[in-house]
């Protein structure tokens, strides 16, 4: 199976679900992109690597590649290798002298140690295909709105019952939320749209 490379695009907290994120991978050389919900930890986490911040003690995930690097083990790659009812599953890709092994580990860890190793992060066109989003190229990046409205305007969207929208109604409420850059809203409207699909 052909992999997909995939880069770190955003790390997102949600404007109308509190204590929730999305990191959003992005398809290198595509417009596709895969939000993929993950902890409040977690998040911190990558966003400390992302930044390349040190703090004073390490974080657990500077601890494992700590771990790692003592015993010399590489991280190669990062696989998002399945999706299962909403659930992404990855493994670890790594490399002693003399031997390759296959991990399995959570995603959202799997990233945080991606960003401090630096290595590739791959997945799969059927995964792409069932959870990605199309974003369209405008040719400029979407302006964030910060107004009192548009928050309004998302709590409203939120409390909406996505089920009694029609196709069309969603196609353009996904749109709204993407371009206010709320994934998490977004992946909920994208698993509606999908199921309706699949019902045909």
């Amino acid at each position: 199976m052909k992999k997909i490379r995939l880069e770190i695009v955003a790390l997102s907290h949600s404007i109308t679900q509190t204590h929730s994120y999305a990191v959003v991978l992005g398809e290198v050389d595509g417009l596709r992109r895969l939000p993929i919900v993950i902890g409040g930890f977690e998040a911190q986490a990558i966003a400390v690597a992302l930044e390349k911040m040190q703090p004073s003690r390490p974080l657990t995930h500077d601890l494992m590649k700590n771990f790692m690097q003592a015993f010399s083990i590489d991280l190669n790659e990062v696989v998002i290798c399945d999706l299962q009812e909403g659930i992404f599953f990855a493994k670890l890709v790594c490399s002693t002298e003399n031997d390759t092994i296959e991990i399995d580990s959570r995603t959202s860890d799997a990233l945080a140690l991606a960003v401090r190793f630096g290595c590739p992060i791959y997945t799969y066109e059927h995964i792409l295909e069932s959870a990605g989003i199309l974003v369209e190229d405008t040719g400029q990046k979407s302006k964030k709105r910060k107004s009192r409205d548009t928050e309004e305007e998302n709590r409203s969207a939120d409390k909406e019952d996505l089920k009694a929208m029609t196709l069309e109604e969603l196609n353009e409420l996904l749109n709204e939320v993407l371009e206010n850059e709320d994934y998490i809203r977004a992946i909920a409207i994208r698993d509606e749209i999908n199921s309706r699909k699949k019902g045909k």
